[in-house]
């Protein structure tokens, strides 16, 4: 799928009242064979910025997620893949706050007192361009 029918699916998904994390997470179902219904459930608590408290914003934790999906090797006995999806997933939030100013739902929305810096449906989509570029989809 290209980033930008990734994009107009989360969109729509978003206005069918899917989180941002979920939004994101599930524009990629289709890469990692995951049902929807399955990787709903699975980001639902990162919603509103990671429970509804305003903290890191829902598209950012979509993100870290997928950089789990993408990377971790799943061995039960040894996990080795932790350092690199770390890496990857703070390479993935570092871009977003270049890009945004910030990683925090409440300062992304404005809700301290600033200016919004980006509105919700914008960071759903650069999630999903961040994501995208580093898979090699565009």
């Amino acid at each position: 799928m290209k980033t930008e029918e990734r994009k107009q699916s989360a969109i729509e998904s978003r206005k069918r009242g899917y989180s941002c994390s979920q939004a994101v997470t599930c524009a990629f179902k289709d890469r990692y064979g995951i049902d929807e219904s399955t990787l709903l459930k699975i980001s639902e608590g990162f919603g509103g910025g990671i429970a509804g408290t305003k903290g890191v914003c829902g598209a950012v934790t979509a993100m870290v997620l997928l950089a789990g999906l993408e990377n971790a090797d799943g061995n039960t006995e040894k996990v080795t893949s932790k350092q690199d999806t770390y890496k990857i997933g703070s390479g993935f939030m570092d871009a977003f706050e270049e890009k945004n100013g910030s990683v925090i739902c409440s300062k992304l929305k404005g809700l301290d007192g600033g200016e919004m810096l980006r509105s919700c449906n914008g960071c759903i989509e650069d999630a999903i361009e961040i994501v995208s570029k580093f898979i090699g989809e565009e």
